[in-house]
């Protein structure tokens, strides 16, 4: 950490926690870089259409692309208070023979929202295969543990028995649509392209004497150095931000998902029945040495609240673009955009972490079913003794008596669950007494959770991990 960083504020996003490949993606180093490219596309189809450009000026900026001078651009700006300008006069600078063409026709926007859009492709390009270890390390998890049976939840109170693989599928599931989503979103994306200052191509019908074949080709042409398929064929001085509003949404929707996961992995840990990897010289407290708190959940819950929080910053900044646009989105894109990608990327790379490490404690989980699995049982118990031919109505009476005490056995006295003992201590209970045993078996209560697991796996998951499975062995790297 150099002196800088210590004695000036750094966002902790990419300061702390966020990952080499995505603050890359959104450094000043890939913006302005990203900018020269641009103009360098431009001057190559321009040149190609017939402008006056020589390969020797072209040549010239493709040789100092990357050599910029941030500390001339910054002072630049400070004069001329445009960034875009600043950087022009830069490049001009260091390119003397290509100075008369560079930014040719186009308007700030040609390189600010291209760049824009290339960022964010690139971002979701780099989300994607982590998105999809995560649902590969919870599959793997989901098909070890199908069939071990665990208390299901609703209301948070003692539901119908589930499978710990099956809960861990429902996590899947969510996690499978934010895949769709957001390889939606990333295919959806068009490159704003060559338009000029209000979006009519004004500049450039200009420059080509009225052949609009011409300007639509130069479109085209960049649209498709840029390595999109098309561009919008409509826009303002910058692409609708609409489009900032689909894409925030769809890792608003993954921050959800991963919300939710990771709050049940804290609810299980309370419990003792699933914990997150805990490593040798981790510490939990810096007062109770003992805690093994759930700490890497807990991250992805507080970083998965910024994106979702700001789908109402991208639509307020979408409903005050007046007329072509105004400057309300600027300052204020600037910090949402980074931020959202890099928070999902964190909460992403540190849940990957979570699930390949995830300990389960089935002994905890079996003395949890024990003590409800007598109640739930008492369904099965009344239809074995009607089987056995007995009277309905008599025998839920005997139930809800043997119930109740053992009910209050629980939380008067804080004792164990003996209603199954009580059961088989009443002569009333005596002809089903040998089959207890089967009645009282977990997985008798499970239905079809353990082949909904295999179904789903192979018939939901594998097909749409496929694509990424070059890139599913990739281990997941936390700076602390």
């Amino acid at each position: 950490m150099n002196e800088y960083m210590i004695s000036n504020y750094q966002t902790p996003l990419s300061a702390r926690y966020g990952s080499k490949e995505m603050c890359e993606n959104f450094s000043d180093a890939k913006k302005f870089s990203t900018w020269r490219q641009l103009w360098i596309y431009l001057a190559k189809a321009e040149k190609s259409l017939g402008l006056n450009i020589s390969d020797e000026q072209i040549a010239e900026m493709e040789a100092n692309k990357d050599k910029i001078d941030f500390q001339a651009a910054a002072k630049e700006e400070m004069l001329t208070r445009h960034d875009v300008m600043a950087h022009v006069h830069v490049f001009a600078a260091q390119c003397p023979k290509a100075a008369p063409i560079i930014h040719l026709g186009a308007t700030s926007c040609y390189v600010g929202d291209n760049t824009d859009i290339i960022q964010i492709r690139d971002g979701l390009n780099i989300l994607l295969p982590k998105l999809a270890r995560c649902i590969d390390r919870l599959s793997r998890f989901a098909d070890n543990y199908r069939s071990l049976p665990t208390l299901g939840f609703t209301h948070m109170q003692p539901a119908q028995l589930t499978t710990v693989g099956k809960r861990a599928c429902l996590w899947i599931s969510d996690l499978l649509s934010d895949l769709v989503n957001i390889q939606r979103v990333r295919d959806d994306l068009r490159f704003r392209g060559v338009k000029g200052t209000t979006g009519t191509q004004a500049s450039f019908l200009t420059i080509f004497e009225g052949d609009h074949q011409k300007v639509k080709e130069l479109d085209k042409l960049v649209t498709e150095m840029a390595g999109f398929k098309r561009a919008y064929i409509v826009t303002g001085q910058t692409y609708s931000r609409k489009v900032d509003c689909n894409v925030v949404y769809a890792l608003a929707s993954l921050g959800a998902s991963v919300h939710k996961i990771c709050t049940d992995l804290r609810l299980l840990a309370h419990m003792k029945e699933i914990e997150e990897p805990f490593e040798k010289t981790q510490i939990g407290s810096s007062a109770m040495a003992y805690k093994r708190n759930p700490m890497r959940s807990e991250r992805c819950c507080a970083l998965a609240k910024l994106p979702m929080g700001n789908v109402i910053d991208t639509l307020i900044t979408a409903s005050t673009q007046w007329m072509e646009r105004t400057l309300d989105d600027s300052a204020n894109r600037r910090v949402v955009l980074p931020e959202s990608f890099l928070s999902t990327d964190i909460f992403l790379n540190t849940l990957q972490n979570v699930t390949d490490g995830l300990v389960v404690y089935p002994k905890v989980i079996e003395r949890h079913l024990k003590q409800e699995l007598p109640f739930m049982a008492t369904e099965n118990i009344l239809m074995a003794m009607v089987k056995a031919g007995g009277d309905r109505q008599v025998c839920h009476e005997e139930i809800r008596v043997l119930s109740h005490q053992a009910a209050e056995v629980v939380k008067i006295q804080g004792e164990d669950n003996d209603l199954v003992e009580r059961i088989r201590n009443s002569p009333y209970f005596a002809p089903i007494h040998s089959q207890l045993d089967s009645l009282l078996d977990p997985s008798t209560f499970t239905g079809r959770a353990t082949e909904q697991v295999t179904e789903f796996l192979e018939e939901e998951v594998y097909p749409l991990l496929e694509p990424y499975k070059s890139q599913l062995d990739v281990k997941a790297v936390l700076r602390v």
